[in-house]
């Protein structure tokens, strides 16, 4: 029998004696091995099985098995280790679907017991209410869970005030690969846990005295002297940090501290990121809570990728520290803050109270690992070097020579990091693309460079594949040989987390980028910003594991599905890991058909919300379209790609008569018949069908709306208007055209409509084109990206003239409008009426909160809504492409009172309708719409400019919504709103 046969079969008894020993998912698909071939981190290693335990019960069994069967195993919590601590080739046993409770919280004690699954953030939930938190927080707080911080003894930004994961452990449940369970603690008889480690301790001493615990970030290799008798002999704390490969963690108590009652955020400028690291020292005396440090090239990131306002005032600088103070009261705080400024040899000072500026920066500082993943120029920077530290004293030093040995080394980087404990986050552009040597040059000269400065290869992170093998350069060949004893004593099969800290494997096998192929973007979308290649598109995704929090809690919308089931294939890490298996092409071996492939992308909403919540920067909706567009190109397609793809086509003939559109919606308004319509569709029955307008907005201008906006077939010159008596104060008005996309004018006219005598009143003329023009979003969706580029090429025809010269586009469909902004330019890269439109484009919102005098000297007054109380539904696409904040803006200005809802609504546009997604759909509406919705008050209005957002409150919960357009033409005064006076539909 070959290797390979005999490995197999290997493989399928052990899968069988885990389905049979396991109450747990037990799971061995090509799909479910590529989601979990790798972490945050630069490796590709293949489990044979993943296994999804229910409880202690089935790790206990799961680990019976694997050690009878002589099968390695990996412990993983939400995957987002940087080193490949998280990946293995036997078993992966994912402990955060099920095994993540919080057990107990002791308030008198400030203790509390969990379980290893438990995402940090709900541990901050659970103990919140007690006024108490986990010190350490990493900036992946909102997915990274226990069991992964103890086992790479993470840190975070607080850990200068609160020390690292190992300091606030008190005791943990552990199984070793002999089997033995034992809960591990400090103090008399606690190494009696492990037979021989008494005797090893006492045999290594001095070693334990010398070269270990030598600083606070010290964290490579194995942290034993925390076993030395003057440290409380705590084997607890040893086994923090052993990244699996000594024992499995099955729950821990843990320390719990009180939440700063009023943090102030001092923001620091330097000419340069060491010259802000030489100020360290003297701001430790203040006792600070946090000090960061950021580069000025990474808020740049920031303000290109979210626009200046993501980012809040900042003093000037080229490199700035974030000194987080607290104090009982603001005042107190304050005074502190003060007090540390005066010490920071600057002069360029900000201070932020708690609040939305304060989030800003903590934000970007969060997104970091991701923002970072691209250097200026735009290449694609690699984690490996992630988290060196040194000493805080030698920081300064220590960054002015890392610079030195980049610039040697041709690679770049943006520098951040934990500046208060000497640790720097650094991801660079190594050019990995064909092989490893280049990071194995890299990585060996600034081992050396970080021995030199007596620190640390790892900081916080552990040292995974990245820097085990370089382990040597930073210890003495006795203490290697200390660790590997040490392993020997709980895991001598080498069962646990192999090819990790001892007996390494080489830094550079098993790496994920070199193995990928060219995926050329071809006839697709043109990939321009990754070389117009989809497989460096989807390395966008280096796993930070952004899409596995919960973003709603933070305002964003990042992964509906996801959030729905709570499975890794419904993240967009897991779609990005298959897709990078696709461009492998071992273990996803089908190509485009391959139905991996289509079930990773299978409930991806198309949303857009990636493309802006991932601060890699992943848009899976795009990737998507892509791999369906490649798919299905000149072949029969599903149905649902001709009844849904074809909508606008289908609107447009049926509403070009009245009676027909009268006759459609009386035939599909009986029940069995629409259910036949929908099924033959490939919709799901449950849905309702559309009603097709009887008047379209096309037909309403031709008919009596001349009066109200000019028809026009080309543009004038910019800036050009037309007198007009109507307009307050006289003189000419601006002129703008209003597109009316295929939704809003057969389906929803009434907005258009109301558009009109918005933008009328406020001073506009508005013209509209004589021809209809599609910005092909259903056929996007659907991957029929030559029929959109058909239609996007007749938009410019429509539209360009306009754009070119300078006179605004408002679009009023906010999934049609981010395809004028965004797609289009992706689609049609070399056409220059691309870039015009799409700088041309507004929303509604956009155009009326920019300045536009409605007559000479006068402002247009927005409408007052303080009438109004609203639940708001901000567009997947509106959030993602435009952002929503000048519709927030307008409406407070207005008076209004609401609240704006995070996430998406669940139908996102075609995804909803389509078999098969209905149950999920309606999970997504339960995340926050139609709570939201059940919680409103009689006469609340439901304010949603998507008609999919309006569609999924009307079918699921019997609410009618309106758009902006509807909501400020009903408060027009009287004599002003003569295009739409149906008054405002209320939450009954």
């Amino acid at each position: 029998m070959t290797a390979v046969a005999d490995e197999n079969r290997v493989g399928t008894d052990v899968v069988a004696a885990l389905r049979s020993a396991v109450r747990g998912a037990v799971d061995d698909s090509t799909r479910r091995r590529a989601e979990y071939s790798t972490d945050a981190s630069n490796y590709r290693v293949v489990p044979q099985v993943v296994v999804f335990p229910l409880d202690v019960d089935d790790v206990q069994a799961a680990l019976a098995v694997t050690r009878a069967a002589g099968v390695p195993l990996t412990a993983r919590g939400g995957g987002t280790s940087v080193a490949g601590n998280a990946i293995g080739p036997g078993v992966v046993l994912d402990f955060s679907r099920h095994v993540n409770r919080v057990l107990e919280i002791d308030p008198e004690a400030r203790t509390a017991r969990i379980e290893p699954g438990l995402v940090m953030g709900a541990l901050q939930k659970a103990a919140a209410p007690h006024g108490l938190r986990f010190g350490p927080d990493p900036s992946t707080w909102a997915r990274a869970t226990l069991g992964g911080m103890i086992g790479n003894n993470a840190c975070g930004p607080r850990a200068v005030a609160y020390g690292r994961t190992a300091d606030n452990v008190l005791a943990l449940d552990v199984v070793d690969g002999t089997g033995r369970r034992f809960t591990a603690g400090a103090g008399a008889g606690a190494l009696d846990a492990v037979p021989g480690l008494d005797a090893l301790v006492r045999g290594n001493l001095e070693l334990l005295r010398t070269e270990l615990g030598r600083f606070g970030r010290q964290v490579s290799g194995y942290s034993l002297e925390h076993l030395l008798p003057e440290k409380g002999t705590d084997l607890a704390k040893a086994l923090v940090g052993t990244e699996g490969t000594v024992g499995t963690l099955l729950g821990a108590t843990v320390r719990l501290v009180p939440v700063a009652a009023a943090p102030v955020l001092v923001v620091l400028g330097y000419p340069d990121m060491p010259a802000a690291a030489d100020a360290v020292p003297a701001l430790l005396a203040h006792h600070p809570l946090a000090i960061e440090g950021m580069d000025s090239r990474l808020v740049d990131v920031v303000r290109r990728v979210r626009g200046a306002g993501a980012v809040p005032d900042l003093p000037p600088g080229a490199g700035w520290l974030m000194v987080e103070v607290g104090g009982e009261t603001l005042d107190e705080a304050m005074v502190r803050a003060r007090a540390l400024a005066a010490d920071a040899a600057t002069t360029a000072v900000a201070l932020f109270p708690p609040g939305p500026d304060a989030a800003a920066m903590w934000r970007i500082r969060e997104d970091g690992a991701g923002l970072g993943g691209r250097t200026p120029s735009g290449a694609q920077a690699w984690p490996g070097f992630e988290d060196s530290a040194v000493p805080p004293e030698r920081l300064g030093a220590y960054l002015r020579e890392l610079e030195a040995l980049m610039a040697t080394h041709r690679v770049d980087g943006l520098a951040y990091g934990h500046f208060g404990d000497g640790c720097v986050h650094l991801r660079l552009d190594v050019p990995m693309e064909r092989s490893g040597d280049p990071l194995r040059a890299f990585m060996t000269d600034a081992a050396h460079l970080v021995a030199a400065h007596g620190g640390s290869l790892s900081g916080e992170h552990g040292d995974g594949r990245a820097r085990s093998e370089l382990l040597p350069v930073m210890y003495s060949p006795r203490a290697i040989e200390l660790f590997g004893a040490f392993k020997a004593l709980l895991d001598p099969d080498d069962l646990l987390n192999p090819g990790v800290l001892v007996r390494p494997n080489p830094l550079d096998a098993d790496l994920r980028r070199p193995a990928a192929r060219p995926l050329p973007a071809s006839t697709g979308f043109s990939f321009a910003h990754d070389a117009g290649d989809l497989t460096t598109a989807v390395h966008r995704c280096v796993g930070v594991g952004r899409c596995r929090a919960d973003n709603t809690a933070a305002g964003g919308f990042m992964c509906p599905s996801y959030l729905a089931t709570k499975d890794e294939k419904d993240s967009t890490r897991g779609r990005a890991r298959v897709l990078q298996e696709l461009a492998n092409g071992s273990l996803v071996s089908r190509g485009w058909s391959s139905p991996e492939v289509h079930e990773a992308l299978d409930l991806c909403l198309s949303c857009k919300a990636c493309s802006s919540d991932c601060p890699a920067g992943v848009d899976m909706a795009q990737y998507k379209s892509e791999v369906l567009h490649r798919t299905y190109r000149r072949r029969l397609r599903p149905v649902n790609h001709y009844a849904l793809g074809w909508l606008p086509r289908w609107a447009r003939l049926i509403t070009s008569w009245g009676p027909l559109a009268r006759v459609t919606n009386a035939v599909l308004g009986v029940r069995p018949v629409a259910k036949a319509v929908l099924a033959g569709g490939g919709m799901d029955t449950r849905r309702g069908m559309v009603t097709f307008a009887p008047e379209p907005f096309r037909a309403w201008v031709r008919r009596d709306g001349a009066d109200q906006v000019t028809r026009t077939a080309a543009a004038a010159s910019a800036g050009a208007g037309s007198p007009d008596s109507g307009a307050p104060g006289g003189g000419e008005r601006p002129r703008v055209l209003l597109w009316t996309d295929s939704f809003s004018d057969a389906l929803a006219p009434s907005v258009p409509r109301a558009a009109v005598a918005v933008l009328r009143d406020a001073g506009y003329e508005v013209l509209v084109p004589d021809h209809q023009a599609c910005c092909g979003l259903t056929w996007i969706s659907t991957g029929q990206l030559d029929g959109a580029r058909h239609q996007l090429e007749h938009l410019l025809e429509v539209l360009g003239p306009f754009a070119v010269n300078g006179i605004p586009i408002v679009g009023l469909e906010p999934s049609c409008t981010a395809v004028l902004r965004s797609d289009l330019l992706d689609l049609l890269l070399d056409d220059p009426r691309a870039v015009a439109v799409a700088r041309e484009t507004r929303t509604l919102a956009e155009l009326l909160t920019a300045p536009a005098p409605v007559g000479p000297g006068e402002r247009w007054q927005v409408p007052d809504l303080s009438d109004v109380t609203a639940v708001v539904q901000p567009h997947c696409h509106h959030y993602a492409v435009m952002t929503w904040t000048a519709d927030r803006r307008l409406l407070t200005d207005a008076g209004a009172q609401f609240s704006a809802l995070a996430g998406c609504c669940g139908l996102a546009g075609n995804f909803g309708m389509e078999k098969g997604h209905y149950d999920v759909s309606v999970q997504v509406a339960e995340n926050s719409l139609l709570p939201a919705l059940r919680a409103a008050e009689p006469g609340d209005v439901y304010l949603a400019d998507g008609f999919s957002c309006r569609t999924q409150a009307e079918q699921l919960a019997g609410v009618d919504g309106v758009h902006l357009a509807e909501l400020l033409a009903a408060h027009l005064p009287a004599a002003h709103r003569s295009a739409a006076d149906a008054g405002t539909p209320q939450i009954s």
